[in-house]
């Protein structure tokens, strides 16, 4: 039977039964930066308890749907268990994909499958999508995770809760400019955060610390990194990336800024394949229109299969720079990240 839970009722539960496992889930929600922070403490919590390989399929309407069905009994000769991640891009489905996860869900509750934990990973669908027969049998089958949206209205207080995590606080003067500066982009805002976080010790943050931290990170050469790789130029992004190494640079900071502008391009991939207004998209995301030519062309250049990698490599690099080996990466987080940086800036391939 199925179960619905919001993210913290999933930790809590993860908390509760530390050696639970449970073969279905379904995280579904169009913030990508919470539904991917869902994902991750899933991940997390399936290789505590010993499930070290991932599989990740990322599907269109147009398939590959009999991919889900082969890895579900394929074996292993590196792990006994395993994670298969399902990615719905824009939750279509197409002729043949609802039979297919119909045909999992059923799999699912005669408990024929055994050491494969499946995570469903799709945005919010709309109504008449929600009412289809294979929508209702997730439902039926998988822990439901609904990941919700952060309004604008919502967005100081979201801001609040993440600097306690850092052990931080701020005065509403000081969070009403940082509200106005991310623009209500929750990526942005997730960015900044991270950045005082590892500027700034543990305490309070008022408007003049803020502001010189902002200065600060504005003489990093990190924007002229993420321009070049934009840009496609690989020589130049490799040069940058070298010297910020030499000088001392945090390598937690510089992903992070990879990483957010990884992320933007897979939500405008996203509108670009449903025919959405590109420009539109990109200033609701935060693009001003002096870097949307860049962004264009990396558009021209990386798909959202490409994109999806992207995403996963970088959180590969975060995972050893805390010092966890991933199986097929480098050992040295700074190496890892330059190999990133030749896919990203390049054709999405190394």
């Amino acid at each position: 039977m199925g179960k619905k839970l919001n993210a913290d009722q999933l930790k809590t539960y993860l908390q509760q039964y530390p050696q639970q496992i449970d073969t279905f889930y379904c995280v579904m929600g169009d913030e990508l930066l919470l539904r991917q922070e869902v994902i991750d403490s899933l991940r997390q919590h399936y290789r505590q308890l010993g499930f070290s390989e991932r599989i990740n399929l990322v599907i269109d309407a147009n398939g590959p749907w009999h991919h889900i069905k082969e890895n579900l009994y394929s074996t292993s000769l590196f792990a006994e268990q395993k994670i298969l991640e399902i990615t719905l891009p824009n939750g279509k489905t197409g002729r043949l994909g609802g039979p297919a996860l119909i045909q999992l869900t059923e799999l699912v509750n005669s408990q024929q499958l055994s050491d494969i934990t499946i995570i469903l990973n799709i945005p919010k669908l709309d109504k008449k999508t929600q009412q289809t027969e294979w929508f209702k049998a997730i439902q039926n089958s998988a822990i439901f995770i609904e990941v919700p949206n952060i309004s604008l209205g919502q967005l100081p207080q979201w801001i609040r809760q993440r600097l306690a995590l850092q052990q931080q606080t701020i005065d509403a003067e000081s969070l009403t400019f940082l509200v106005e500066k991310v623009e209500g982009n929750l990526f942005a805002a997730h960015q900044e955060i991270l950045k005082l976080g590892l500027m700034l010790e543990p305490g309070h943050i008022d408007l003049h610390t803020l502001q010189q931290s902002i200065k600060d990170v504005a003489r990093f050469d990190v924007f002229q990194l993420t321009d070049a790789i934009l840009s496609g130029d690989t020589k130049r992004s490799s040069r940058i990336l070298q010297s910020l190494q030499d000088e001392g640079e945090a390598l937690p900071l510089v992903l992070a800024m990879i990483t957010r502008e990884i992320r933007s391009l897979y939500t405008l991939a996203i509108h670009k394949k449903n025919g959405d207004n590109l420009s539109d998209a990109m200033r609701k995301l935060g693009i001003f229109s002096s870097r949307q030519t860049l962004f264009n062309q990396a558009l021209q250049r990386l798909n959202l299969p490409k994109l999806m990698g992207l995403i996963q490599h970088a959180s590969d690099i975060d995972r050893l720079f805390k010092g966890y080996p991933v199986e097929g990466r480098l050992n040295n987080a700074w190496n890892e990240t330059q190999r990133l940086i030749i896919k990203f800036a390049g054709n999405g391939t190394l």
